[in-house]
């Protein structure tokens, strides 16, 4: 049997349950997003030479199959989706902390570039709120996805961002991006 099928020559996909559907529908994009990501992902993970990092980004890997999964399956398929629980989402706020509390590794507005590794994620970042958007945009249009999918696709955000900082701050690379002479507030939390 050949991936090539030729069932998607004329512009549409099969859902999980063998629903077909238009490769345009907001419910293939949002979790073709989280493909991308979990891409993105794999290539932050292949040149990141932080041990823990690694580890938590195939983690966070795994869950991402089963992310998209969750939003490629819709209510009337005969197969159930995997569940993202409030726990997959624990994990990723509970590795917020954990970085967060960590002296010095948050001081301002990251530039992305400083450092290859950091600037691998800062993409995954970006991936990761775009896949976040479409999701966002699948439940406005009255998509239907457990309300965990949403939130783990906000939290994971913010574990990117805090990977790229933590990879530059034990690199000893200061990528703030403004001076000490710059007034202010050193940074926020809203993106």
């Amino acid at each position: 049997m050949s991936i090539a099928t030729t069932r998607g020559d004329g512009g549409q996909t099969g859902l999980a349950g063998g629903i077909r559907v238009s490769k345009a529908d907001l419910r293939v994009e949002s979790y073709g997003s989280v493909d991308e990501l979990n891409s993105v992902l794999g290539f932050a993970r292949s040149i990141c030479q932080h041990k823990e990092i690694a580890e938590w980004t195939e983690t966070i890997q795994r869950t991402l199959f089963r992310v998209g999964s969750a939003l490629a399956t819709p209510p009337e398929s005969k197969k159930r989706p995997p569940v993202i629980s409030a726990e997959d989402v624990t994990m990723l706020t509970e590795l917020v902390h954990k970085i967060e509390a960590i002296e010095g590794v948050l001081s301002d507005w990251s530039l992305p570039g400083a450092h290859t590794e950091s600037a691998a994620y800062e993409v995954a970042r970006t991936v990761c709120r775009r896949a976040e958007r479409s999701a966002v945009r699948f439940v406005e249009n009255g998509g239907v996805v457990q309300p965990e999918v949403l939130a783990y696709m906000n939290r994971l955000s913010d574990v990117i961002w805090l990977f790229g900082r933590l990879i530059e701050f034990n690199a000893g690379i200061d990528a703030r991006l403004r001076d000490d002479t710059k007034t202010g507030p050193k940074w926020s939390r809203a993106w």
